[in-house]
């Protein structure tokens, strides 16, 4: 199966550093994805918005994969919520950029978030071709279980969210939940909606030598390390972790001189989320254990799992959560909230543990037990790299390769893959 496929992730770019801005879950899912099917002979163009007069119009990432800039509005000062207004523009450069092939070059369109989404819409129409649409999120979901201090998404992007889901010929979701939510919360058709799950690196995410990496990281030896990598902001819950943390030591004092809380990533959205934890950090009386740490790079992402004691992910709500995959296949527990696609990238009680809700008390409860419990997460470590091996993003792009086939043979067999 050779053809080329035109992938659209229009409000960031896969060459972009995730843990910042809006670079995500989603930035890494599209780049390994694609690289696995372009090893197949699938030829993979993603285009995405340019941000920079200095990017080149095209930059090779992989052989056979490509990021295409579209020029659409000024470079720089548009925000993710301002790229409905570019549209027209985004849709225009799209067609600018097929126009220069010859006529049938993509075979299939496939969008990722709701924007990409608006834009393939227009250019499946035009040139005839199946849309295939990944969510990664959904206003709807996120609405419903908004963290303190976040902002409702607006109406307007889940109006937008219906029109690509009534529009799309096929729906990749990531877990049976999200394909549930799809189907009762946007009314999708069920014969149109398959569940693919995402992967993990496994050659990069290993376990490792857990002394060798926190002197790497300068972490003390001795310490009880408790991590949170990804974007901060609300929705993804670093708070919870810093008040579980205050809450841990009133439970045992004598902890304060041994637990260390990391904080892994950079802004999104808002700039002042980092400021905002710091002074909660401060006001708890905590802020010499709590540690904040730029983006760092993927090649060295492996070591912080490393060095964990337990990596925490309190988002609250998530499509599948990557960190997890990721944390798990060092040989690391997860302590994660109980929602959406976390309970698929998290064995409850063998790979890592779930916690309902955002109670710091409830979370402090688990942490600290587990802390100080090193054969129990001697135990979920080795569940946890078992459950990881079963997620390697080679399964996952030919589960996509599937639904491509599906579509471009005319087949109307429903493929779900759990």
């Amino acid at each position: 199966m050779v053809f080329s496929v035109a992938m659209l992730m229009i409000h960031t770019s896969p060459l972009e550093q995730p843990g910042t801005g809006d670079a995500g879950g989603m930035n890494v899912y599209v780049v390994e994805s694609a690289k696995r099917m372009a090893a197949t002979g699938v030829k993979v163009d993603i285009f995405t918005r340019a941000t920079s007069s200095t990017l080149p119009a095209t930059v090779e990432i992989a052989d056979g994969v490509e990021v295409h800039h579209l020029v659409a509005g000024p470079y720089q000062g548009l925000a993710k919520e301002d790229l409905p207004g570019q549209f027209c523009a985004l849709s225009a450069a799209l067609m600018r950029e097929e126009a220069l092939r010859t006529q049938g070059h993509y075979r299939l369109i496939h969008s990722h978030y709701w924007l990409s989404g608006q834009v393939g819409w227009v250019a499946a129409e035009r040139w005839n071709v199946p849309l295939v649409h990944t969510m990664h999120t959904m206003a709807k979901v996120k609405n419903a279980a908004l963290a303190e201090g976040d902002v409702p998404e607006p109406s307007g992007r889940a109006i937008g969210e219906e029109q690509v889901v009534a529009a799309s010929d096929a729906l990749i979701a990531n877990t049976e939940s999200e394909a549930a939510s799809l189907v009762g919360l946007y009314s999708a058709d069920p014969q149109k909606v398959h569940v693919v799950s995402p992967g993990v690196d496994l050659e990069m995410f290993t376990p490792g030598n857990k002394k060798s990496a926190r002197k790497l990281l300068g972490v003390r030896e001795d310490a009880i390390l408790l991590s949170f990598v990804g974007r901060i902001q609300p929705h993804k819950g670093p708070d919870t972790l810093i008040r579980a943390a205050a809450d841990i030591i009133k439970i045992e004092p004598n902890l304060r001189s041994r637990l260390e809380i990391a904080i892994v990533g950079g802004a999104s959205g808002s700039t002042t989320e980092p400021s905002k934890l710091r002074e909660l950090a401060a006001w708890l009386g905590i802020n010499d254990m709590i540690r904040f740490v730029e983006p760092t790079d993927r090649s060295h992402l492996p070591e912080w799992y490393r060095a964990s004691d337990i990596v925490v992910v309190p988002s609250h709500s998530e499509s599948f959560g990557l960190v997890a995959l990721e944390a798990q296949a060092c040989g690391t527990p997860v302590v994660a909230t109980a929602v959406g696609g976390l309970r698929t990238a998290i064995r409850d009680g063998i790979s890592g543990l779930l916690v309902d809700g955002h109670d710091p008390k409830s979370w402090a409860s688990v942490l600290y037990r587990l802390a100080i419990e090193e054969d129990r997460r001697i135990e979920l470590g080795r569940g946890a790299l078992e459950h990881a091996s079963h997620f390697g993003w080679q399964a996952t792009a030919e589960k996509m390769l599937a639904v491509y086939d599906s579509l471009l043979s005319g087949s109307a067999e429903v493929r779900s893959f759990a």
